[in-house]
C-alpha cells in the first residue's frame, strides 16, 4: 500500500485510534470541515493523534501533541445541512510525526510509517488476555462484548486493537499501548494495565464497573 507522506491531523484530548478499529466522528469545528471536505476529494486519510500537556488554553491555536498517532481511512462522509459532517474512520497505520506543517486552516503533519506487525500471540499470551479482559469488562454472557472477546475468528491483532481502544481507561495509558513496536509487547503492556485497574478495585481504590467498553 502507498501511503502518502503528508496527512493532515486531527488533534483530540480523549481519542486514540487503533488499526482495524472503526472511529465514528461528529465534525463541527471550521477548520476540520475544511479537513474533511478536503481529505474526501483526496486520499481519504487522516491521522488521528492525542493532545497533550496543557492543551486547553492553546486549543483554537497550535497546542501541543504527542508524535505517535493512528490515520484511519475516510470510509463514510455524511454531510450535514448547517455544514457540519458525521464521518467514520477505519483504523489503518500507525505513524511518527516527522515535521509539522501550518499551510491549512487544519494541521498537517510530514509523517514517517511503522512497518506492519507480523506474526501473533502465544496461545497462552491470548488465553491469559482474554481471561483478563473478562474480569474487567464483568460483562454479562450476553452482551456484545462479551461475544466478540470469545469470537475464535477474531485476529490477534484485533483482539488486542479494539480492547486497546474501547476499554475505560486513560487516554494516557492508550496512548501508551499505540506506541508499543510490536503486537506481542502492546499486548504485554495490555494486560499489565489491567492488571493493575484489577488490583486497583480489588483494593478498594477504585470502584469496578460493569460496563467498561465505550
Amino acid at each position: 500500500m502507498d501511503l502518502p507522506s503528508i496527512i493532515p491531523v486531527f488533534p483530540l484530548p480523549n481519542v486514540v485510534l487503533f488499526p482495524g478499529v472503526p472511529l465514528p466522528l461528529h465534525v463541527f469545528e471550521p477548520r476540520y470541515r475544511d479537513m474533511v471536505r478536503e481529505t474526501a476529494g483526496g486520499h481519504d486519510l487522516i491521522g488521528m493523534i492525542l493532545l497533550r500537556g496543557e492543551w486547553q488554553p492553546r486549543y483554537h491555536e497550535t497546542p501541543e501533541i504527542f508524535d505517535v498517532g493512528c490515520a484511519g481511512r475516510l470510509v463514510n462522509v455524511e454531510s450535514l445541512p448547517d455544514g457540519r459532517y458525521n464521518i467514520l474512520l477505519h483504523g489503518l497505520r500507525e505513524f511518527t510525526i516527522r515535521r509539522h506543517l501550518f499551510e491549512k486552516s487544519y494541521r498537517q503533519a510530514e509523517v514517517s510509517w511503522h512497518s506492519l506487525a507480523h506474526g501473533g500471540l502465544e496461545s497462552s499470551c491470548r488465553s491469559n488476555l482474554i481471561s483478563l479482559l473478562g474480569r474487567f469488562l464483568q460483562a454479562k454472557p450476553a452482551s456484545p462484548a462479551h461475544r466478540l472477546l470469545h469470537d475464535h475468528s477474531l485476529s490477534d491483532e484485533l483482539l488486542v486493537n479494539f480492547f486497546s481502544y474501547a476499554l475505560d481507561i486513560a487516554p494516557l495509558e492508550k496512548q501508551g499501548l499505540l506506541e508499543a513496536q510490536t503486537l506481542a509487547a502492546r499486548a504485554e503492556r495490555l494486560r499489565e494495565i489491567i492488571e493493575f485497574h484489577l488490583e486497583e478495585s480489588r483494593l478498594g481504590l477504585k470502584a469496578p464497573g460493569r460496563d467498561r467498553c465505550h
